[in-house]
C-alpha cells in the first residue's frame, strides 16, 4: 500500500464512519464510475481539510498518475505525454462527470508500451556488455526527459540494463575473489543466531559449499550476470501479466485520494484484508513495513519484536533491491516491481530464510539473511532497566509503542505497564527516569494521555480538532506516580502518540526532551470507512474501503504537531539528521497551524530547568563522539544525493572500495562505551532463571545501551536537574 507510513492510533480511531451526512444515491451500473463518484463524495464530506477539485488539483493528479506508472521514464514516449497533456486541466471535470477518458487513454497506452519493452530487454541482454567503456548513467529520473523515439527508449533501456548487470557482475567477481581466499558468502551474511541450520536447504548449501571450487572467466561471470538480470525481468513481467484493469484503476483512485493528504488511501478489497491483518498484529515475515518510492521498495518501519528488529541488520530508509529464497541459487530483482508482488517474495513461512540485497541508508550495498518469524508481542511491551553510575541509580523505560488490548483496555495497556515499571524502579532507589520513545510510531491516544498523567497532578494533555469541533483530552487523576527528574528520548521516527506525550511534557516543563532536531511530525488521525455501507443494493461485489484523515492534534500550548513535530530541548544528531524521513517528506501533507492554547499550569517542581538545558547543550557542543555522528550523517546525505554512477567496471569498483574505506572511520560510533551499568529488575531476573531466551534478549539490550551516548547524556541531565524541595514536599503531602 502506498504512502501509509505508520498507520497509528490503531483501534481507537480505526472506526467505521457514520453515513448520516448523505442522502445521495449511488447507483451507477459501471463499478469504476460508481467508485469514483462515491470516493470523491465521501472525501469532500468527511475529510478534515477537503480539497477544491479544480484545475490545480487536476494537474497534480495528471502528473502523479503518470509518474506512478512510469517513475523512471522507461515506458512512455514524449509523444505519449504530448497526447496525454490535453487532459492536464480536465481531470477535475472528468471526476465530477464520472468520465474515465484520461484513465482509459493512459492505461491503454501503458499496456502497449509494456509490450514494446518485452521485446527490447531480451534482445539487449542477448549480447555482452563492455564494462571497459567510459560511460556514466544519471539516476536523477525526475530531471530526465521522456524518450523522443523507440530507438532512444531502447538506448535508455540498454544503459539501465547495463547498470543492473554491472551490479550483479561486481557481486560475482567479488564472490569469486573471496572463494579464492577461502571466504564463503555465508560467512559474510549470516547471523550468529543462524549458525546452526538443520533445514534441507541448509544441508544442500553445506553440500554445495563442500564441492570443489572452479573459478570462471570474467566473460562467464558477465554472461551469468546478464542471465540473472533477464531472469529477474522475466519474473517481473510474469507478475505484471496477472494484473487486471481494476488493479490499475485502484492506482488511479489512490492518486486522486492522496491529493488530500498522504495518509488518506483507497483500499481495494485485497488491500483492506491486508490492512485488517496488520491492525490485528498478526504479521509473519521479516517484520518490516515497506513502501514503494520511485522504483525502489523502501523500509519505512521496523516492527518491534519482529525478525528484522531482532537481527539488527535492516533499518528505516534501506532499499531492498533483490530477494533470494533459501532454496534458490540466484536472487530476483524487485526494482520496479509492484509492492504487493515484492511483498509476496519477501514474506514466507516462519522458520524459512530469505536473503535480501539491501542498499543501505549510507549508500553501501550488502546481502542480509533474515530468518522469517512472527512478531514477538512481548518485545512490543514496555521494559525497564536500572542504570548504575557510581553510587547513584537511575531508571530507564523503553516503550516501543502505545499498545492496548482491543477487547479490554484494562486487561493490558502501555500506561499500566509503564506505571508498574516506575513503581518497581522506585523500589530499587531510582533518582531520575529516562523514558525512551525513540522509533516509537505511536498507537493508542488514550494510553498517551494516561502516561502523561503519571507525571503531572492533572490537566489537559492534547487537543483534538475535527471540522468545526474541538475536544481537550485531560488527565483527571490527581495521583503523581513519579515526581522526580524526567528525561524523554526521541528521534525522527518518534511519531503521533509519542509526539503527543513528549509535547505535553515539554509544554508543562515537566521533562527535558533530548534527541533529534524534531520528531516525525504526524499530527493527524484517520478513520477507515467501509464503502459497501453506502449502497442499499450492491450486486457489484466488495467495493473496498477508504482511509480518511478526519482529525488533527494540537499541543496544550495551541501548536500542532503536524509537520513541525516536537523540537528537542537538546539536539543530538543521528544518522537521519540530514535525511527527510518524516511527514514533510511526503507529498500533500496537511499544514502546520495553531489554535488557542488550553488552560494548564506549568510544572514548578524544578529549580534549574532552563540552566540544565543550557549545560547539556554546552556538553554536546564539545562532544567528539557527537561530532563523529554528525559527520556520518552528513556523509550519508552526500552519498544519497549522488546521481551519477560509473558503468566502467574499474571505476565502479574503485568507488565502492573508496566508500568502504570512508565508512571505516565511523566504526568508532558502534564501539563507544558510556561506562554505565545496566541491570534488570529483580522480578525479571527471577524470570530469566527459567527463560534463557529472555536472558539473552536482555543481555543484548543492555550491551546496546552500554554503547548509547544518548542514554549517557540523559543521565547527565538527570544528575543536573534539581528538584524544588518545597514543591516536592507539597506533592508528597498530596499523595499521602
Amino acid at each position: 500500500m502506498k504512502k501509509n507510513f505508520k498507520v497509528l492510533f490503531l483501534a481507537v480511531f480505526v472506526a467505521v464512519a457514520s453515513c448520516s451526512f448523505t442522502t445521495k444515491e449511488f447507483n451507477d451500473p459501471d463499478k469504476d464510475k460508481l467508485l469514483l463518484d462515491l470516493i470523491t463524495y465521501v472525501l469532500q464530506k468527511g475529510h478534515y481539510d477537503p480539497k477544491d477539485i479544480n484545475d490545480a488539483f487536476s494537474a497534480d493528479v495528471y502528473e502523479n498518475f503518470i509518474k506512478g506508472l512510469d517513475p523512471l521514464k522507461r515506458y512512455f514516449l514524449a509523444s505519449d505525454i504530448a497526447e496525454f497533456s490535453k487532459y492536464k486541466t480536465e481531470i477535475d471535470d472528468q471526476i465530477k462527470n464520472k468520465d474515465l477518458s484520461f484513465f482509459d487513454l493512459v492505461y491503454g497506452r501503458f499496456q502497449e508500451r509494456m509490450e514494446d519493452v518485452k521485446k527490447i530487454y531480451p534482445e539487449v541482454l542477448s549480447k555482452p556488455f563492455d564494462f571497459n567503456e567510459k560511460e556514466i548513467i544519471n539516476v536523477d529520473y525526475d530531471k530526465l526527459a521522456y524518450a523522443e523515439s523507440k530507438k532512444e527508449l531502447k538506448a535508455r533501456w540498454k544503459q539501465q540494463l547495463k547498470f543492473t548487470t554491472l551490479s550483479g557482475y561486481y557481486d560475482l567477481v567479488e564472490d569469486q575473489k573471496n572463494k579464492e581466499k577461502g571466504i564463503t558468502s555465508s560467512e559474510e551474511t549470516t547471523d550468529k543466531e543462524d549458525d546452526i541450520d538443520l533445514s534441507e536447504a541448509g544441508k544442500k548449501a553445506k553440500t554445495n559449499a563442500d564441492e570443489p571450487f572452479e573459478p570462471k572467466s570474467l566473460a562467464e561471470l558477465e554472461q551469468k550476470a546478464r542471465e540473472t538480470t533477464k531472469t529477474s525481468l522475466d519474473e517481473y513481467f510474469d507478475f505484471t501479466k496477472d494484473l487486471e484493469r481494476k488493479d490499475y484503476f485502484a492506482i488511479y483512485l489512490n492518486t486522486i485520494v492522496e491529493e488530500y493528504d498522504p495518509h488518506s488511501n483507497y483500499f481495494a478489497p485485497p488491500d483492506k484484508d491486508r490492512f485488517d491483518l496488520q491492525m490485528s498484529g498478526k504479521l509473519e515475515g521479516i517484520g518490516a513495513r515497506l513502501q514503494k518510492k520511485n522504483d525502489y521498495i523502501t523500509v519505512i518501519e521496523i516492527i518491534s519484536g519482529g525478525p528484522a528488529w531482532r537481527s539488527e541488520k535492516i533499518e528505516v530508509g534501506d532499499a531492498i533491491l533483490k530477494v533470494k529464497q533459501e532454496d534458490e541459487k540466484d536472487p530476483v530483482s524487485i526494482v520496479g516491481m509492484r509492492i504487493d508482488d515484492a511483498v509476496k517474495l519477501i514474506k514466507g513461512p516462519k522458520g524459512t530464510k530469505v536473503t535480501l540485497t539491501i542498499k543501505n541508508v549510507d549508500g553501501t550495498i550488502s546481502d542480509k539473511t533474515i530468518t522469517r518469524d512472527v512478531v514477538e508481542l512481548e518485545e512490543t511491551y514496555a521494559k525497564s532497566s536500572l542504570i548504575e553510575k557510581g553510587d547513584r541509580k537511575f531508571g530507564l523505560i523503553n516503550l516501543p509503542q502505545f499498545y492496548f488490548d482491543m477487547e479490554n483496555y484494562k486487561e493490558r495497556n502501555a500506561a499500566t505497564d509503564v506505571k508498574k515499571e516506575i513503581i518497581r524502579l522506585k523500589e530499587e532507589g531510582m533518582e531520575g527516569l529516562v523514558l525512551d520513545l525513540r522509533d516509537n510510531g505511536g498507537g493508542s491516544l488514550r494510553t498517551a494521555v494516561d502516561i502523561a498523567g503519571l507525571f503531572i497532578k492533572k490537566g489537559p494533555v492534547v487537543q483534538v480538532a475535527s471540522t468545526g469541533n474541538k475536544e481537550v483530552l485531560e488527565d483527571k487523576d490527581s495521583e503523581i506516580v513519579w515526581d522526580g527528574p524526567l528525561v524523554i528520548l526521541v528521534n525522527e521516527l518518534s511519531a503521533s502518540a509519542s509526539e503527543i506525550l513528549a509535547a505535553a511534557m515539554q509544554d508543562y516543563k515537566r521533562a527535558i526532551i533530548l534527541g533529534s532536531k524534531q520528531t516525525y511530525g504526524k499530527g493527524t488521525v484517520q478513520n477507515v470507512i467501509d464503502l459497501n455501507q453506502w449502497l442499499r443494493k450492491n450486486d457489484m461485489g466488495d467495493l473496498g474501503a477508504l482511509k480518511i484523515t478526519s482529525q488533527k492534534f494540537y499541543r496544550v500550548n495551541g501548536g500542532s504537531t503536524q509537520l513541525e513535530g516536537v523540537k528537542s530541548d537538546v539536539v543530538m544528531p543521528d544518522r537521519y539528521s540530514y535525511i527527510d524521513v518524516g511527514e514533510r517528506d511526503y507529498p500533500n501533507p496537511l499544514p502546520y497551524d495553531k489554535i488557542d492554547a488550553a488552560k494548564y499550569t506549568v510544572w514548578d517542581g524544578y529549580i534549574d530547568y532552563d540552566e540544565t538545558i543550557e549545560k547539556s547543550k554546552a556538553r554536546m557542543a564539545q562532544n567528539d563522539q557527537l561530532k563523529l555522528i554528525d559527520d556520518n550523517a552528513r556523509w550519508i546525505k552526500e552519498r544519497r544525493d549522488e546521481k551519477e554512477v560509473n558503468l566502467n567496471f574499474d571505476k565502479y569498483s574503485a568507488e565502492i572500495e573508496q566508500r568502504k574505506k570512508e565508512t571505516e572511520r565511523f566504526d568508532a560510533i558502534n564501539e563507544y562505551d558510556n561506562h554505565l551499568t545496566f541491570e534488570s529488575l529483580p522480578y525479571e531476573t527471577a524470570l530469566m532463571k527459567q527463560d534463557t531466551t529472555l536472558s539473552e534478549k536482555r543481555k543484548r539490550w543492555h550491551k546496546n545501551l552500554s554503547k548509547d551516548m544518548y542514554v549517557e547524556e540523559a543521565v547527565h541531565v538527570l544528575e543536573d536537574l534539581k528538584l524544588n524541595n518545597i514543591k516536592a514536599k507539597k506533592v508528597a503531602d498530596i499523595k499521602n
